[in-house]
């Protein structure tokens, strides 16, 4: 049930420093007399320090994960470190800078990308779906769905739909809709919500005209016809 539902440290912490750090002896000690012991480290600094430590070597280890890419476009081919880049915090892996070009190109064009990308999918997503579950019309249809996972199969799906470089790996629109008997006042219902909810994040209509011809184009499947 995807396209029908969307249809829905600072770690404030004491950082150990050597500035912090006593190393000399609390009161004087007889010669060839060991300096008492420091007092044990509690346990948020272990934590701190621990913390730091990972913090400072995550670098390497995301240099690491770069390095093993394969081609975004090609499998099959490794990547070429040279042309890796990140896009919404994900790392994509090319290997040249026609792809590295390619990649760039197409994200500008999509949907998802022009209407803001992550920030703006999942903020319709999570408005849509406050819309829908109090849509007397539709809201039956949820009753024993786990809303947390909808969520976030939804906005991975409509992330793909409009055009992320993510693949979705869920469901297509008739399986995931098989056997709900949904009708074409439903299908109406969740468009109309879908509809109020870009309108009230004040999209640009055009944007929206093209969302919504997406949304209509899937009908047929949405209700198994």
């Amino acid at each position: 049930m995807y396209l029908f539902y969307i249809l829905k440290a600072s770690l404030d912490c004491s950082v150990l420093t050597m500035a912090e750090v006593d190393l000399s002896p609390k009161y004087p000690c007889p010669r060839n007399t060991p300096p008492p012991s420091p007092p044990p480290m509690n346990r948020s600094r272990v934590l701190a320090i621990s913390l730091v430590s990972f913090l400072l070597l995550d670098p390497a280890i995301a240099a690491e994960e770069k390095a093993g890419l394969t081609c975004y476009y090609h499998a099959e081919k490794p990547a070429k470190p040279e042309f890796n880049l990140d896009y919404e915090g994900t790392a994509y892996g090319f290997s040249s800078v026609e792809e590295q070009k390619r990649f760039t190109e197409e994200r500008a064009a999509s949907l998802y990308q022009r209407i803001g990308g992550k920030t703006a999918v999942h903020a319709a997503v999570d408005l849509f779906y406050e819309k829908v579950l109090a849509d007397e019309r539709v809201k039956h249809f949820f009753d024993d769905v786990n809303m947390t996972a909808q969520i976030r199969k939804q906005k991975e799906f409509l992330s793909t739909a409009l055009g992320a470089p993510t693949a979705w790996t869920g469901k297509d629109m008739r399986a995931a809709h098989q056997g709900l008997d949904l009708r074409d006042e439903d299908f109406a219902a969740i468009a109309e919500n879908l509809l109020a909810t870009l309108t009230e994040l004040k999209l640009d209509r055009a944007l929206i005209d093209e969302i919504m011809i997406i949304v209509a184009s899937t009908k047929d499947a949405v209700l198994n016809r």
